[in-house]
């Protein structure tokens, strides 16, 4: 498998750094709203990776923080504390909002078919391993203390920006909010590792440590939770674009000034999910989440499969027509699964079904394309395969896909007989006997036989409709 790794700016060989298992970290939530489906259009990349690592035969360990404390609205360590600012928006404590929006974003995962990570670690349970890293960083001589905060010291490396090839917009998010400038700081590009000194009398959440109360800078947490369950060294991290500086960039510096050796050797970015008037954003505005598209009528694999069709390096443009022409693709193919026949005696083809497994294979290898691969599925409908080993192949792919494929093709097929005539079983089993006699005389070239047998089911008013996929009917 090769993936564009972000941090070298070209496509690479994936090699893990324990042959035969991947450690995994995603950047979590910030549970202090919902979740929009923008930042939902990360998640599904990141499940696809990990789900076709584990198709590719890895033992993956997925790790992933909640964002449930210092976090704060400039991702530069300026601005309103964002789980602050939820509370007060809907009166209540921190805690109980974090809770309400972690359950809240699980939810959504589920509806879209998003795996839980192996370990969720909040970052309140995690105080102690802060602490740890902020001193170790203290006594190696990367951070140090000023205007009651801790800081670490970027002055010290010899390469800060590692993310460099970013455009422009994409660096500005830390400084996004127009917030004033930490005058405490040695060098512009400085962060906190730990806050003693708090700009919020009403800050809720602090903790006692050796510089004083207090409570962790965001990055903090991605590298000590990444250290506690994956181990010193990490081979994939995972997150949206908007992560890459200043957070991803500042997790390497002090990650790999902790621990004295590199870190993570692999870095997997998803671009933007954008509207027609720029990147979707909460403070904009654009706050679409699923309930929304629900409420709306869609069901959110649709956006999900919507997702799929796009490379995850490529800004996705979200419009409602885009998604209207998903869900009318997805109903569509979702109706050519429906009309495979599991029973029907077919002779095998090694060959063909090799092929379509090879073609899925090497899409997905090839820096995670999931919209070939989603052609692949195409390719399984058209294949001169039996309809069984069709079946067999697409509950294959869907372990990675996760579209719903055969489960939604059952409900279709069940829902069709449920909705046929009276005496429906019968009527339904003569009728497929009937079009299995028509289709082995047409094989053996006795088609007055075959006209014959459209004939007697026209009859009965029946219609048939002979596909690529096999022959259609409805029932008058």
């Amino acid at each position: 498998m090769k993936l564009y790794n972000s941090l070298s700016h070209e496509k690479e060989e994936f090699i893990p750094h324990e042959p035969g298992k991947v450690s995994m970290y995603t950047c979590g939530p910030t549970v202090y709203h919902f979740a929009h489906i923008g930042n939902l259009r990360s998640y599904i990349m990141e499940d696809a990776l990990e789900k076709y690592l584990r198709y590719d035969g890895y033992d993956v360990k997925r790790v992933m923080n909640i964002t449930d404390v210092g976090h704060l609205t400039s991702d530069a360590d300026t601005g309103e504390d964002k789980m602050l600012k939820g509370a007060k928006r809907e009166k209540k404590t921190v805690m109980e909002i974090a809770k309400f929006y972690t359950d809240a974003f699980f939810a959504d995962c589920e509806k879209l078919n998003i795996k839980k990570p192996d370990v969720i670690e909040p970052a309140t349970g995690c105080i102690p391993e802060f602490i740890q890293m902020v001193q170790g960083l203290l006594e190696k001589g990367y951070a140090y203390i000023s205007g009651g905060n801790v800081y670490f010291d970027t002055s010290k490396l010899e390469k800060y920006y590692v993310f460099n090839n970013f455009e422009a917009e994409d660096l500005e998010v830390g400084v996004r909010e127009g917030v004033e400038e930490d005058t405490s700081k040695k060098n512009k590009a400085d962060f906190v590792l730990w806050f003693t000194k708090s700009k919020f009398e009403d800050q809720e959440l602090k903790w006692d440590s050796p510089w004083g109360i207090g409570y962790p800078g965001w990055h903090i947490e991605c590298s000590a939770i990444s250290l506690k369950h994956n181990g010193e060294y990490l081979d994939l991290h995972c997150g949206g674009i908007d992560n890459a500086f200043p957070h991803h960039t500042n997790e390497i510096a002090q990650s790999e000034a902790y621990l004295g050796h590199p870190w993570c050797k692999y870095w997997f970015h998803i671009l933007h999910l954008n509207t027609n008037s720029g990147k979707m954003s909460k403070s904009k505005g654009e706050f679409l989440t699923v309930s929304l598209l629900e409420e709306k009528g869609y069901d959110p694999i649709v956006y999900r499969f919507f997702c799929l069709q796009s490379h995850y390096r490529r800004s996705l443009v979200f419009s409602w027509e885009g998604l209207d022409n998903a869900a009318t693709a997805y109903d569509k193919l979702i109706a050519k699964i429906a009309a495979l026949d599991p029973a029907k005696k077919e002779p095998a083809n090694a060959d063909a079904e090799a092929a379509v497994r090879a073609s899925f294979k090497e899409a997905l290898d090839n820096d995670l394309n999931t919209s070939l691969a989603v052609t692949a599925v195409y390719d399984v409908l058209k294949a001169p395969i039996s309809d069984a080993a069709k079946r067999q192949i697409l509950g294959e792919f869907d372990a990675v896909l996760s579209l719903n494929l055969l489960k939604a093709a059952d409900a279709k097929r069940a829902e069709a007989e449920t909705d046929a005539p009276a005496g429906d079983s019968e009527l339904i089993a003569k009728i497929e006997a009937m079009i299995a006699e028509r289709a082995a005389a047409k094989k053996a070239k006795n088609y007055a036989r075959a006209d014959e047998i459209r004939a007697e089911l026209s009859a009965m008013g029946v219609t048939l409709k002979d596909t690529p996929n096999g022959t259609e009917f409805t029932i008058a």
